[in-house]
C-alpha cells in the first residue's frame, strides 16, 4: 500500500507539494525542529511514526527536511516515498562513531561510499553492486565544510543493523565474526561506523535521485582503546551547518 484515502504517503503522510527538491535526512525527530530552524519560513507539514519533516526556504529554494528513524528499513522507505512525492536531492545527516584514528569526536565525516554491512540493501542489489554517494553532493559537503573551517575528512563508512554488535562484538554469538570483519574495515582504511547510508546509497541509485551523508563523529572507540584522546561530542550544529551551506553550492 502506497497512498492513503487522500493521496498521501502511507508512512511519510506527505504528499505531491508538501516537499522541496532538497531534503535533509537526519535519523531522530527531534533534531528536524533543529535543522529547520536554519530554513526561512519553516512549517512543519507532517509528523507520523518516526517521520517529522518541516519545508521551508534556502536563499529562495524550496527545501525539507524528514526524520528517517534508526537504520536502514525506515531510511529506505523514507527515501522511497519522498522520491514519489518531488524531491530529488538529499543529504542525510547525523552521527557516527570514528574507527580510523585521524578521525576525532568533533570532526565531520563525509562519505563518498558504505560498506553494506546491513540487511535493507541486499533487497534492492546484488551485494557486488556499491553503494555509492553521489559525487556532486559528496564535492559540495566538501567545499562546504572547507568553507566553514571545519576538520573533516571524506570517504568510506562502514554500515551495520545492530549498535550494540559494533559496541559489544565480544557479547555476540557471532562474536568471531564481527570481530574479524570490524578489523578488516580498519585495514581497509574505514572512517566511521553509523546505521543509514548503505541503505540510502543503494537505493537512490535505483531510483537515479542525488544522495550524500555528512556526520558529526562523537567519539572514537578505537582511540579510547589505544589511550589516544577521545572527546566526546554530541551536539551536530557542524553537521547540520555543513549540509546548509552544500545545499546553497548545490542550488547554484
Amino acid at each position: 500500500m502506497n497512498y492513503t484515502d487522500d493521496g498521501r504517503q502511507y508512512h511519510i503522510g506527505l504528499k505531491k507539494g508538501d516537499v522541496g527538491e532538497f531534503v535533509i535526512l537526519p535519523g531522530d525527530p527531534k533534531r528536524c525542529e533543529k535543522i529547520a530552524a536554519f530554513f526561512d519560513n519553516p512549517v512543519k507539514v507532517a509528523d507520523q511514526r518516526e517521520y517529522v519533516t518541516y519545508t521551508g526556504y534556502i536563499d529562495g529554494t524550496k527545501v525539507s527536511v524528514t526524520s528517517t528513524g534508526i537504520g536502514g528499513p525506515s531510511a529506505a522507505i523514507a527515501l522511497e516515498e519522498l522520491v514519489k512525492v518531488g524531491a530529488k536531492t538529499f543529504i542525510r545527516v547525523g552521527t557516527c562513531g570514528g574507527m580510523d584514528t585521524d578521525v576525532k569526536g568533533g570532526d565531520v565525516v563525509i562519505a563518498t561510499g558504505a560498506i553494506r554491512a546491513e540487511g535493507t540493501s541486499k533487497e534492492y542489489a546484488p551485494v557486488e553492486f556499491p553503494a555509492v554517494a553521489n559525487i556532486d553532493v559528496v564535492n559540495a559537503l566538501a567545499q562546504a565544510a572547507k568553507n566553514l573551517g571545519y576538520n573533516y575528512h571524506i570517504g568510506i563508512v562502514q554500515c551495520k543493523d545492530s549498535f550494540y554488535g559494533q559496541h559489544s562484538p565480544e557479547a555476540m554469538p557471532v562474536s568471531s565474526e564481527l570481530l574479524n570483519k570490524w578489523e578488516a574495515w580498519k585495514r581497509l582504511g574505514c572512517l566511521a561506523s553509523e546505521m543509514e547510508s548503505a541503505a540510502l546509497f543503494v537505493v537512490a541509485s535505483y531510483l537515479k535521485v542525488k544522495i550524500g551523508s555528512v556526520f558529526l563523529v562523537v567519539a572514537n572507540q578505537e582511540r579510547e582503546k589505544l589511550g589516544l584522546e577521545n572527546p566526546i561530542v554530541h551536539d551536530t550544529e557542524k553537521a547540520i551547518k555543513t549540509a546548509i551551506e552544500a545545499i546553497k553550492i548545490l542550488k547554484g
